[in-house]
């Protein structure tokens, strides 16, 4: 008989599953309206990734703060495409979400090129270098939930998903603090890949130890 069992690790809420609680009263009518006319989620999608170009050049031409006003109006789209799917009765986990997690990080890529000209064009290396790990930071940490993920783990962990990096991107750069953002950013994202992997290492180990006991 089995004297310890293993105590399963409760999932946490994150900081976008609270932004979406909070603001459902005002996606819902949105979504509603949408999904009325059959508006695509996979064009909202689209267009979420292609406003990022918006952003990158404005960074790249130093324009800091209307690049977070853009941000803070136009980023949230983000959070349309899923809840129209959902309203329009589509699949979960089909091409839909595989378009959106794709594009979501090309999103970043492009985002972050802006951080790279605007550096390149100051002859900034070290910041060249920041920026690298910010977004090798961020891929990463998208990677690990996704790879986690496909595996049967949860991987809805750690201080810089997502959304709390556009926060943190959003708010810095509305101040004209494009390196404060970028330093923070490049730490916190490989602090949250190491977080992810301990609760995935974790979930592994309490699945062993289970079997284990079962046997």
């Amino acid at each position: 008989m089995d004297t310890n069992p293993v105590t399963p690790i409760k999932e946490r809420k994150t900081l976008t599953d609270h932004m979406r609680a909070n603001t459902r009263f005002i996606i819902d009518p949105v979504v509603t309206y949408l999904a009325r006319y059959r508006f695509s989620p996979d064009a909202l999608t689209v267009v979420g990734m292609l406003s990022h170009f918006l952003f990158a050049w404005l960074i790249a031409n130093g324009h800091m703060t209307w690049a977070a006003v853009s941000m803070f109006f136009i980023a949230p789209l983000d959070a349309l495409d899923g809840a129209l799917a959902r309203k329009l009765g589509r699949k979960q986990g089909g091409f839909g979400a595989f378009l959106d997690s794709t594009l979501d990080r090309l999103a970043e890529i492009i985002l972050f090129g802006g951080f790279i000209v605007f550096y390149m064009n100051q002859e900034d290396a070290v910041m060249l270098g920041v920026a690298y790990l910010a977004i090798t930071g961020s891929i990463m940490v998208s990677y690990a939930r996704a790879r986690a993920e496909a595996l049967g783990y949860d991987c809805k962990v750690g201080i810089a998903s997502r959304v709390e990096r556009y926060v943190v991107m959003i708010g810095l750069l509305f101040l004209n603090l494009p390196q404060v953002a970028l330093i923070i950013l490049a730490a916190t994202t490989y602090i949250t890949l190491g977080q992810r992997m301990v609760h995935v290492w974790r979930q592994a180990y309490s699945a062993q130890q289970e079997a284990q006991g079962g046997e």
